[in-house]
């Protein structure tokens, strides 16, 4: 249902939050910001390489929205949990 207001509307610009959007932009634009963007995405394409294919997870199983993230969200904290088990015996003898 759509709300008009009677009246005068009022728009304010945050200056401090375009100050931060422009350094934002300034740092993704920059080759530092585009090697950080390339690297983050190899790596979330490994992951979703690795529980496609050695997890053997092919499909959602859930519907609906607040199903599929819980179980997408499952998916990740196992993936998690499975990377930190993998890595407890080095934590171990560094200790």
């Amino acid at each position: 249902k759509c709300c008009k207001c009677k009246g005068n509307r009022k728009i304010r610009l945050n200056e401090e939050l375009t100050k931060f959007h422009k350094e934002v932009l300034c740092n993704l634009n920059s080759i530092h910001g585009a090697l950080l963007r390339m690297n983050r995405s190899i790596q979330s394409e490994g992951a979703n390489g690795i529980i496609k294919w050695n997890r053997s997870y092919t499909r959602a199983r859930r519907r609906g929205s607040k199903a599929l993230n819980l179980e997408i969200a499952m998916i990740c904290c196992g993936f998690n949990l499975h990377k930190f088990h993998l890595k407890k015996p080095a934590i171990k003898k560094a200790a």
